[in-house]
């Protein structure tokens, strides 16, 4: 027998050519570009896990920490940051904002003014301690209503002290209110009256070779002269001079009345001011205490003493005082869940109006007409309050709201609008077809008149050394294109569409508030008027606040003595709701406790996106038409 045949050797593969050198390089650098991509990848998301996973386990902490209210506690109020009718910073911003040690920047209206209220029925707390000093208030409709709770408080026997290191004129707006006001001996107070100065552009738009084409109609309609003026006009600085007059007054008589004064001596030794501090050689505190503006200056060691004094016990630890603060104290207040229960829906609408779907702080033309037809729709609403603070923007979005509020009416249900600090031009426009009207006397509102701006920019190409040219199949062909020179037809255009849009606002408030043409064109023309100054105009039913507002919306709809409260609000997703509870809660003082804690630039990325505005939302090549107001006084 043959022995088997060997296997044959398989033959070696082919060994891989060697790189070179240079590609040997590239390939390791791109192998530790990828490495490093990794590892930022994955520490990002492990930071991002890392941050969920302590604010749960602080929520759970949170939760079973107690919140129980001490008796013969203080409640202090020291409001931080803008005061405002809903938040627009989102909740996970808030908790982070708290976990990084930084301060609040708004202040909700409704909580501040829900728990003084409480405070006055809750019989573990014998006073208040209001400290304003970094409080920013937008104007002085707002501060009003927190001033009328502070009132009510006081009513019940239990007092309000005040004490701040600084004030201005809003912030002491608010401390008047007090039984006793106390300046830090180092510190000031400063009365100076209203103004509202404004920057113009036409000598900056003018270099940049931009054409700004205005059409309107109001001869007080003065938004847009920035933009085509360098100065501002003799017919804005009049109407100007007269509502802000109006506001000027109505704060010198509550201050007066509030601090036992004369309202005619206040305002002169306002007018005074550099005569009168050199009487006390530059010393604002004891010029506000020879001027009885304030009833006495203390440090705050001296405060706390005082406290001590009147009977409040030491805070847990044997110092300071036995208090709870404003954020607290919200999160202790009953929630008032009745959900079935008809009753009043508040509707809020506050900042600029704009086209589409806005987050809260600004007014979408579809995402508030969404709220007001949510609330109509909804078997619970038997009536609704729109609460306005606005100074008006695109017509568009307000004409849309304005249908789903006629609408709304339609269905039998009676709808109030409650006028906050600003409700003019577009403001105006939403708010005209409620059944009945409420402003603040110190409410900025009317402004009844409409623009449209139209840019081109023939002249700005032309420095660049471009120009534009072409063939159209017509006379309108092409006759947006803002490279080329506005055709006087297509301005006339453009006018005609103002003049229409205003004739609409004019007619539609006539209808509204049953008068003629006539008798609203006489008080429109885009002036601005107070809310005392617009009731007697008739563009106001009646002055109050929000309250009174519910109060006669539920009347309208006889729901009785006692009925619920709801707020309509876009709905927020699970998280969110956490994240509200969470920045509410006793968790990020225990987080902070164990050490964690965010950087302080954290919270303030946000603040990286610019704000928007007027003209964030014009569209190029077409004419953009607004009711809007620039009336805010500093």
């Amino acid at each position: 027998m043959s022995p088997p045949p060997m296997p044959s050797r398989p033959s070696p593969s082919p060994t891989p050519p060697r790189r070179n050198g240079f590609w040997a390089v590239l390939c390791g650098i791109g192998r530790g570009i990828n490495v490093v991509r990794l590892v930022i990848i994955n520490a990002a998301f492990f930071f991002v896990l890392l941050i969920v996973l302590v604010l749960i386990a602080g929520g759970i902490a949170a939760s079973r920490a107690s919140r129980t209210v001490a008796d013969d506690s203080v409640l202090v109020l020291q409001p931080q940051g803008q005061l405002v009718e809903q938040y627009s910073i989102d909740p996970l911003q808030r908790a982070l904002a708290r976990l990084s040690g930084g301060k609040s920047e708004q202040v909700q209206l409704r909580d501040l003014v829900g728990a003084i209220d409480g405070a006055a029925r809750d019989k573990r707390i014998t006073r208040i301690l209001l400290l304003p000093d970094e409080l920013h208030a937008g104007g002085f409709a707002a501060l009003r209503e927190v001033g009328a709770a502070l009132d009510r408080f006081r009513a019940t026997g239990k007092p309000v002290i005040a004490w701040a290191a600084n004030l201005d004129q809003g912030q002491y707006y608010l401390a008047a209110h007090a039984d006793s006001v106390l300046l830090d001996p180092q510190g000031s107070l400063m009365l100076t009256g209203l103004a509202n100065y404004r920057l113009f552009y036409k000598g900056l738009l003018d270099k940049l070779g931009v054409d700004v084409h205005l059409f309107r109609v109001g001869q007080f309609k003065s938004a847009a002269e920035p933009y085509i003026l360098d100065h501002a006009s003799p017919a804005s600085k009049e109407a100007d001079g007269y509502w802000m007059g109006g506001l000027w007054d109505e704060y010198l008589a509550e201050a007066a009345k509030l601090r036992k004064l004369d309202p005619a001596k206040l305002r002169a030794d306002i007018d005074n001011l550099p005569q009168a501090i050199a009487g006390t050689q530059g010393d604002l505190a004891r010029l506000a205490l020879d001027e009885h503006l304030i009833d006495g200056t203390a440090t705050r060691a001296e405060l706390i003493a005082m406290l001590r004094k009147q009977g409040v016990p030491a805070a847990k630890n044997g110092h300071g005082f036995r208090s709870v603060d404003l954020q607290h104290y919200v999160a202790d207040l009953p929630t008032g869940g009745d959900l079935l229960t008809p009753g009043v829906t508040v509707v809020v609408a506050e900042g600029e109006i704009a086209g589409g779907k806005r987050p809260p702080g600004s007014i979408g033309g579809e995402s508030t007409a969404a709220l007001v037809r949510a609330a109509r729709e909804d078997k619970r609403t038997k009536a609704l309050v729109l609460r306005v603070d606005s100074p008006g923007g695109e017509v568009y979005a307000a004409e849309q709201i304005r249908r789903e509020v006629e609408l709304t009416r339609e269905a039998g249900i009676p709808v109030v609008v409650s006028m906050g600090d600003v409700a003019a031009s577009g403001g105006y426009w939403i708010s005209m077809n409620a059944n009945r009207i409420f402003a603040e006397p110190n409410t900025i509102t009317g402004s009844i008149g409409i623009f449209g701006m139209y840019y081109t920019v023939p002249n700005t190409l032309a420095k660049l050394g471009i120009t534009s040219d072409g063939v159209a199949t017509g006379p309108m062909a092409g006759a947006f294109d803002i490279s080329r020179p506005l055709d006087p037809k297509v301005g006339a255009v453009i006018q005609a569409i103002i003049d229409k849009g205003y004739r609409d606002f004019v007619g539609g408030v006539a209808k509204a508030r049953g008068k003629s043409y006539a008798d609203i064109d006489a008080i429109a023309q885009g002036r601005v008027w107070t809310g005392s100054q617009a009731r007697e105009r008739g563009l106001v039913d009646q002055l109050g606040g929000l309250g009174d507002a519910v109060t006669e919306a539920a009347g309208l709809a006889k729901l009785g003595g006692k009925y619920p409260v709801r707020y309509q609000q876009a709905a927020l997703g699970a998280f969110e709701r956490f994240m509200v509870g969470f920045s509410q809660s006793a968790g990020v003082e225990l987080l902070q406790a164990w050490g964690v804690r965010l950087p302080p630039w954290f919270a303030q990325i946000h603040a990286l996106a610019p704000e928007l505005s007027l003209l964030r939302d014009a569209r190029a090549g077409t004419p953009n038409v607004y009711a809007y107001c620039f009336c805010s006084p500093h």
